[in-house]
């Protein structure tokens, strides 16, 4: 193997040169100087004993709660215990990207699994290996309908914020132009969609139940959309797909998510999944990884990674994606979830999700937190209005061990799933009376 030589101060002011710079700091300028690190301070090292000790009293800072109606994005699900025992096997565990794939049959399997599942659970055709996150997922959907004609993205602006962070900064570094949707009752006006549909529009992204709840109307959307030559992004939450309509029912061109309900529990923020899944048309536009399914020279069953030889490999500079690998445990973990669930299973959860949302949110309103979306359905999410401040009622809530809704625009976004027991809703609604001096 070669060994590796650093640039001199020559080469390296030839290379900034050449990329019209004076100095190496200027490759950060995009970077916010308030988060810039010039110099790191670390200090000495700790020995094991010593950082155990340190790590055990950090984490011991932190504050779980047993009974959680926040959801926004992240959620708390039940988690068959199969699950951890099956994905914290050391050859799944410690598993890295194999460079000769064709040798590691166990995971290739693994992930043509895991998007043999995604295709069942969505009604779409292909599916790739996973992205990052739910909203790198997004990103990456506008960009498969970009055209030589075609650029511009609309955006529902009761889509997920982060979602919709992800999306503008994505487009802005290509300069994509993109139009936000204002939420109309925390759902999507199909008549504000066809003003602003136009024959520079290459994808309309839409998400269903939306971040207030909200279930939309897509196939009001999708037929608009259509109608003006653009692509359908929708984004959904794939255990209401247990109970709603696949994105393959209503004809959209992608269906992308967050896995994380899949069995993966809340952890800070991450590790999570990102599933992609588009109709058979855009197969060649899938970023990411494919495994596919064929026979050796015996005719046995084996799996390849297919469709690997595309433009974010070989011609970088033509490239739609520059992502190459996939989140493979994660992308197990949802696959053995769902096959520990099974399609009843999963139905199952949803029915409760569903039933249990709109039990509280019953029990609310007697208490003046009415709907923000009125008479809009909802999947296991809503909106509310709230009689006091939103900060001050989470905080004493927080107080009786009860993690409230998210204050969103001077209301609180509630969520319910299968976890959350009659007996702990109606403890909520005894605590709220009693805070609200009811």
């Amino acid at each position: 193997m070669g060994r590796y030589l650093p640039a001199t101060g020559d080469e390296r002011q030839a290379m900034l040169q050449a990329i019209g710079l004076e100095d190496t700091r200027q490759l950060f300028d995009v970077i916010p100087e308030a988060v810039r690190l010039n110099r790191l301070d670390l200090p000495e090292g700790l020995s094991e004993l010593e950082l155990g000790r340190k790590m055990a009293a950090l984490a011991g800072k932190n504050r779980v709660f047993e009974k959680v109606f926040r959801g926004a994005g992240a959620y708390r699900h039940y988690i068959p215990s199969i699950v951890k025992t099956v994905t914290s096997k050391e050859e799944f565990l410690t598993a890295y990207t194999p460079y000769q794939a064709e040798i590691s049959q166990g995971v290739l399997q693994s992930i043509f699994e895991y998007q043999t599942q995604i295709c069942e659970l969505t009604g779409m055709d292909v599916s790739n290996a996973s992205v990052y996150d739910g909203a790198t997922a997004a990103a990456e959907a506008v960009f498969m309908c970009q055209e030589r004609k075609r650029s511009g993205v609309i955006v529902s602006g009761a889509a997920d914020p982060q979602t919709l962070s992800v999306i503008q900064t994505y487009c802005e570094s290509r300069s994509v132009p993109v139009t936000v949707l204002p939420a109309d009752g925390c759902a999507t006006d199909p008549a504000a969609l066809q003003a602003v549909l136009g024959q520079s529009t290459a994808a309309v992204y839409v998400q269903s139940p939306n971040y207030y709840g909200v279930l939309e109307d897509v196939e009001t959307l999708t037929a608009a959309a259509h109608e003006a030559g653009a692509k359908v992004i929708l984004g959904v939450n794939p255990i209401s797909l247990g109970l709603l309509k696949t994105p393959g029912e209503y004809g959209v061109d992608i269906a992308v998510g967050e896995g994380q309900p899949l069995g993966m529990p809340l952890s800070f923020g991450g590790p999570y999944l990102g599933f992609m899944a588009c109709k058979q048309a855009m197969m060649r536009k899938l970023p990411g990884r494919i495994a596919g399914e064929t026979r050796d020279a015996q005719g046995r069953r084996c799996f390849v990674l297919t469709l690997q030889a595309r433009e974010q490999h070989i011609r970088r500079e033509k490239a739609s994606s520059n992502i190459c690998s996939n989140q493979a445990l994660c992308a197990m973990t949802a696959s053995v979830y769902l096959a520990a669930m099974g399609p009843r299973g999963l139905r199952q959860a949803a029915q409760l999700c569903a039933a249990h949302a709109h039990y509280l949110a019953g029990e609310l309103a007697k208490l003046g937190f009415s709907l923000r979306s009125g008479a809009k359905p909802f999947f296991h999410e809503f909106l509310t209005d709230c009689p006091t401040a939103p900060e001050t009622l989470c905080a004493a809530l927080e107080e009786r061990g009860i993690l409230g809704g998210l204050p969103v625009d001077g209301g609180l976004l509630w969520c319910c799933t299968e976890l959350n027991t009659k007996a702990e809703m109606d403890e909520l609604i005894s605590v709220l009376k009693e805070v609200l001096g009811k």
